[in-house]
């Protein structure tokens, strides 16, 4: 598997390998109130919460004994525990589906045949993965068959804005006076992703290029066929930093950066850009309507030319409408730069542009009414860009085809590729003519 297309965590332990993974140290002092950010800024973790009626408050629990049912009892030696809420986050991931893999084992209880009062202790709580509960009221010792036994719980998930969470939340039941006073809360002892699709390589290059560079250098040393091979992918992946520097230097660069789709992604959303899934096109280029692999209905706008005015309209477009949020400005879900694609990628509207609501599509029936609803909606749209919003923003290009209407006939400006910010200390601006005459 290629680098950075997968992470592994040793939950609460040292760095080890287990069954050909590395797992990657997690910091064994996080605290009551802690946010740690992985060495190789693959991961982060974060927990919250004290143990109540405990002395000694420890989030890292040892086994008594070693664990059963598994190849790598050293992975289960250890476990993170915590009182509240317990929180892995996977950081710059490629979208797609994934495989996420949680390793339990329960290792603080004593067995139910032991028949005493330690083996009536029951821990008890939820997982959630991108904020979806996927298991509730889980029991590890009841899942496992008793304790000091391995299980693994295997899920599927999908990643669209880069970003993957995995949530233990304790909801307050199962005992906490045993072993002791105040032990409860979630548990984990290592943490497996993996991507279910084949990482693109100019992704691969953009996040890790720094490991790849250290990890192709050590390669010089093999024999000369891999010699050759090495030299060759060094070349590669330094030219497509670079291009991949120059391209983002100035996007990336911006305030809020924006999420990231892959080209194979949005191609595959669009079915790879089928004139039958064409909504229109404009002086930018062509837009699609498209369905990614959650669910979302999108419109991908697609850059058609390698002008500099079109580059630039496009990095204008981004940080302007990732700045602003309202409910009469167009949804930006996120952007694509890859080789010669630039992608922007919306929230699809169903009723599209108020120019073809009034000209083109005869079954759409506007009113008066509703006609002044959406002048007075636009109108709260650009005025929360000139008054409200954090950043001042001017148009420059408002017009019926630029102005998207949703499933309540709701307007939402768009197209922000002309905007321009000023001063929010003067009480007028001008700027020249610009957009359609």
């Amino acid at each position: 598997m290629l680098a950075d297309a997968n992470f592994s965590i040793k939950c609460g332990g040292p760095e080890m390998t287990a069954d050909g993974i590395k797992y990657e140290a997690e910091d064994s002092s996080l605290g009551a109130a802690s946010f740690n950010v992985a060495i190789t800024e693959k991961w982060a973790v974060s927990n919250v919460g004290l143990f109540s009626d405990r002395s000694n408050q420890i989030y890292v629990q040892t086994a008594l004994q070693e664990v059963i049912y598994t190849d790598s009892p050293d992975l289960f030696k250890t476990s993170r525990i915590s009182p509240g809420s317990l929180r892995y986050h996977g950081l710059g991931l490629e979208n797609g589906p994934y495989t996420v893999n949680l390793l339990f084992a329960e290792t603080a209880f004593k067995d139910r045949s032991t028949q005493t009062w330690e083996s009536l202790g029951r821990r008890v709580f939820d997982i959630y993965i991108q904020g979806t509960i996927i298991l509730k009221d889980f029991d590890i010792s009841k899942e496992a068959g008793g304790v000091d036994r391995a299980i693994t719980k295997n899920f599927n998930a999908t990643v669209t804005e880069n970003h993957l969470e995995i949530h233990l939340f304790w909801a307050g039941k199962g005992t906490r006076g045993i072993p002791e006073a105040g032990y409860y809360g979630p548990s984990i002892s290592a943490i497996n992703v993996v991507p279910n699709f084949t990482p693109n390589i100019s992704w691969i290059v953009a996040h890790t290029a720094k490991e790849n560079r250290t990890g192709l250098i050590v390669g010089v040393a093999v024999p000369v066929g891999v010699v050759t091979f090495a030299l060759v992918l060094i070349f590669i992946v330094f030219y497509l930093r670079r291009r991949k520097d120059d391209d983002e230097e100035e996007l990336l660069g911006t305030a809020t950066r924006p999420n990231t789709f892959s080209y194979a992604e949005l191609r595959a959303a669009t079915d790879d850009f089928s004139p039958s899934n064409k909504l229109g096109e404009g002086g930018f280029g062509p837009v699609y309507k498209g369905k990614l692999s959650d669910g979302r209905a999108v419109a991908v706008k697609k850059l058609s030319v390698a002008s500099h005015q079109g580059q630039s309209q496009f990095v204008t477009e981004i940080a302007t409408i990732s700045a602003v949020q309202h409910r009469n400005l167009v949804k930006l879900y996120g952007c694509c730069i890859e080789g010669n694609s630039r992608l922007l990628v919306y929230e699809y509207l169903e009723n599209k542009s108020l120019d073809q609501a009034l000209f083109g599509n005869k079954d759409l029936h506007l009113d008066w009414p509703t006609r002044f609803n959406i002048c007075l909606a636009t109108a709260r749209g650009l005025a929360y860009l000139h008054e409200e919003s954090r950043l001042r923003i001017i148009h420059r290009d408002v017009k019926a085809s630029n102005i998207l209407l949703d499933s309540k006939l709701c307007p939402k400006i768009s197209d922000f590729g002309l905007a321009k910010l000023y001063d929010d200390k003067k009480t007028h601006i001008s700027t020249r003519v610009a957009g359609t005459m």
